[in-house]
């Protein structure tokens, strides 16, 4: 007579071997059906030392132990991100209204009339150029000797390509190309400014939202205040 326990079966000589089939991880309720059988399949001419037996009853308290300590651990995990998440909400929807900086090279024109781009330099560049791609990765816009001293700057783009012309809807990127004084490249951290029109709450986390456009709330840099 047999009995099979996920992928584990027993014979009637009490001996237990994996089938290789079934689940790759046993759980204490698996393990207290495997002790049952066990006990229940044993040779009764031979039966199972009390010494080992306990031992197998310990390991199995310190596995419910353990199992239970897991789950309360996930359940305080949940609690905090709930907790934290509450807190960024309530925080995030104060800075409706306020000026901020955000990190990343995207733009985003969904029609509004100009963007606020920025740059910033370690330390005094020989040249600065402004260069603005449409989603293909053309050159839509050059700003050639823009401010090279060290520090933030800022520029206004208001969507129109090197002959003037209106550019449509659509994403963009910019990057800056500085070059120091011993003509060598310069690596130079760019960002953009906006005012925050509104606070999304999403699944994947709170939102801001700029001209229409949606970032992450992990993208604002600095908090100004209003209109400053």
């Amino acid at each position: 007579m047999a009995g099979e326990i996920n992928g584990v079966t027993t014979g009637s000589s009490g001996t237990v071997k994996n089938t290789g089939t079934g689940k790759n991880v046993l759980g204490k309720d698996d393990f207290m059906k495997l002790m049952i059988s066990q006990l229940k399949y044993q040779d009764p001419l031979n039966p199972m030392d009390g010494t080992q037996f306990s031992a197998q009853l310990a390991q199995f308290s310190s596995l419910e132990q353990l199992t239970n300590m897991n789950d309360s651990l996930n359940q305080s995990i949940q609690a905090n991100y709930l907790l934290t998440q509450s807190v960024n909400n309530t925080m995030s929807a104060s800075l409706i209204g306020k000026d901020i900086k955000l990190s990343g090279s995207g733009i985003i024109f969904n029609g509004q009339e100009n963007v606020q781009l920025g740059y910033n330099l370690a330390a005094k560049a020989k040249s600065a150029q402004v260069n603005i791609y449409d989603s293909t990765g053309k050159l839509v816009k050059s700003f050639e000797n823009e401010n090279t001293s060290q520090g933030d700057h800022k520029l206004l783009w208001d969507f129109t390509d090197n002959n003037g012309n209106k550019l449509p809807n659509g994403k963009y990127t910019f990057e800056v190309k500085a070059k120091g004084q011993d003509g060598q490249d310069m690596t130079a951290e760019i960002f953009k400014y906006g005012v925050i029109d509104s606070v999304r709450f999403t699944e994947e986390g709170t939102k801001i939202m700029i001209d229409k456009a949606e970032y992450n709330i992990s993208d604002v840099l600095e908090v100004f205040g209003n209109n400053s």
